[in-house]
């Protein structure tokens, strides 16, 4: 009987371990997604090609082995958008359109938190009603990257996707 509750706890423990992983790996393509919008904020053209260029590593470096069983197709599809979302906004140092290609680089990302549990917090998705655009955030107050300095509190949160 020993054995076997040790056994039930070991399996419980690498169990936790892996969800832990999945999580702390989807955090960090999460984080580099934040890093992109947090360029845009800034209305910094370089730092948003380099800060693309990271997510485009970080995602190709992604060990898709630490997915739930069946998500790794739905992440493939999403990672190649993701993927060429990021390389548009890499590509050019214009920074209206490094915002255009972040609408689709956030309804990508989006998409992808709706279905994988992307992080162990909140993610907001919030909305720019002049662009008719949608960004997530990790916190609630209102930064937009699609006016940076011009119009940084302009948006609203539409929804909250939970842990």
């Amino acid at each position: 009987m020993k054995s076997l509750m040790l056994t039930a706890q070991i399996m419980l423990n690498i169990f936790s371990f892996h969800i832990q992983r999945d999580s702390t790996d989807l955090t960090s393509l999460l984080d580099s997604y934040y890093d992109v919008k947090n360029a845009l904020i800034n209305s910094d053209a370089l730092a948003t090609a380099s800060k693309a260029a990271e997510f485009i590593r970080a995602s190709n470096n992604f060990e898709m082995k630490t997915l739930p069983a069946g998500k790794a197709h739905v992440f493939m599809v999403l990672q190649k958008n993701l993927i060429a979302d990021a390389e548009y906004i890499k590509a050019t140092k214009d920074i209206a359109k490094q915002r255009d290609y972040f609408a689709a680089f956030s309804r990508d990302f989006y998409a992808l938190a709706k279905t994988l549990k992307v992080s162990g917090h909140p993610v907001y998705q919030q909305y720019c009603p002049m662009k008719k655009m949608y960004w997530l955030s990790n916190e609630t107050s209102i930064k937009n990257p699609y006016y940076g300095n011009a119009m940084l509190p302009c948006g609203r949160i539409t929804e909250t996707i939970n842990p």
